[in-house]
């Protein structure tokens, strides 16, 4: 996606092209394969679910409306991945396979609800995923100096002056870094970490 104001989400909804659905399933399909495993589904069938999810939320995407008193995208991609699940374990019923059962459509059903400790799990894995997916997606927009000094002072956690020194540049070009960075990331996960 090029730099713009509109969000990938916007995007997604009002002028969807394979560009951005790529963007989309770059930074939103690992994950839910990742915690579809963790739940017990097997890698086909963890792939086939993805795909229902994702196919889901193509078709829904248009009727999609962002209002945060309403609830968020994450909270809607839950359901999305809940719903779909779901229908898949109560599909597979009686015949063989790696599902655990009663204990995965519990699990679902914590996961649709949003006040369970699942939901807010999924929350916050959500948030750590799509903020690490949209990082390495903008990297390299930016000079090597300037990612060393955001990732320095935002990930490592360290001193503006010390990452200043061991990249030979002025704290305020530190500051300026993580300011750029974080700009960026903002704009790109417009209404995907809300």
């Amino acid at each position: 996606m090029t730099r713009t104001s509109v969000t990938l989400l916007d995007h997604l909804r009002e002028t969807p092209d394979g560009a951005a659905w790529e963007r989309f399933v770059d930074i939103y399909a690992p994950m839910i394969y990742r915690w579809l495993r963790e739940k017990g589904l097997q890698d086909e069938d963890a792939q086939d679910v993805g795909q229902e999810v994702m196919l889901a939320v193509l078709r829904e995407m248009p009727k999609f409306q962002y209002d945060r008193s309403v609830g968020t995208f994450r909270g809607w991609l839950r359901g999305v991945v809940s719903n779909r699940a779901l229908m898949f374990w109560r599909n597979r019923q009686g015949k063989p396979a790696g599902v655990g059962g009663s204990e995965f459509e519990k699990q679902l059903e914590q996961l649709a609800d949003s006040d369970s400790i699942a939901a807010r799990c999924w929350d916050e894995e959500h948030n750590r995923h799509v903020a690490g997916r949209v990082l390495a997606l903008i990297q390299a927009e930016f000079e090597p100096t300037t990612w060393r000094a955001f990732w320095g002072v935002v990930v490592d956690g360290e001193k503006a002056a010390a990452v200043a020194n061991a990249l030979g540049i002025t704290v305020n070009a530190v500051y300026l870094a993580k300011s750029r960075v974080l700009r960026r990331l903002q704009q790109e996960s417009q209404g995907l970490l809300n």
